[in-house]
């Protein structure tokens, strides 16, 4: 079985979108996922399982919605997927402090319109790449008022996503082996 990166989208940003990680890991399990493991409480799950990326994603979102009553969505990467994020690295000659590069995990694929706006947008000191199925985002000042976290809205990108900053990224691909 295949060892797999679940990452759920906007839970436990807000009371009535919790989702406790014992919670989920149960669920998960009883699903007959094997070596369930959540990383943080921001919905970063770890699990071993027979199904495509895609049927992944569809089956558990179906799960939650049933457990939860929650429209949560769900964006997987296999274990090789995320090796080759963390080593495209794009951005890692200026992004020195992990909390502040982000990589955006996309559903798809952007338009190539979109990431031509995105790419272009004059937002310095910020830094942006887009790169298949991910976007990586250099945040020197932070996220709060950042310019380039607001032009990277879902119903901007057209896409969905769900961000990770560099640490958590890193240490999901170190907590999914070898």
């Amino acid at each position: 079985m295949a060892r797999q990166i679940v990452l759920l989208r906007g839970i436990n940003l807000r009371a009535a979108r919790r989702i406790g990680m014992a919670d989920l890991r149960e669920l998960l399990e009883s699903d007959g996922y094997e070596d369930v493991r959540t990383h943080l409480q921001s919905g970063n799950v770890l699990l071993s399982s027979p199904l495509s990326p895609r049927r992944l994603e569809a089956a558990v979102e179906r799960s939650l919605a049933e457990r939860f009553g929650l429209d949560v969505r769900v964006l997987v990467r296999t274990r090789a997927e995320l090796a080759k994020v963390v080593e495209r690295d794009p951005l890692g000659a200026v992004a020195k402090d992990g909390s502040r590069y982000l990589v955006s995990f996309l559903s798809q694929r952007l338009p190539a319109k979109v990431a031509r706006g995105l790419e272009s947008a004059e937002v310095a000191p910020e830094r942006l790449v887009v790169d298949g199925r991910e976007i990586y985002s250099w945040h020197p000042h932070g996220q709060q008022r950042s310019p380039l976290r607001k032009l990277m809205r879902d119903d901007l990108l057209g896409v969905t996503s769900t961000a990770r900053n560099w640490n958590t990224v890193t240490k999901l691909l170190e907590l999914a082996g070898g």
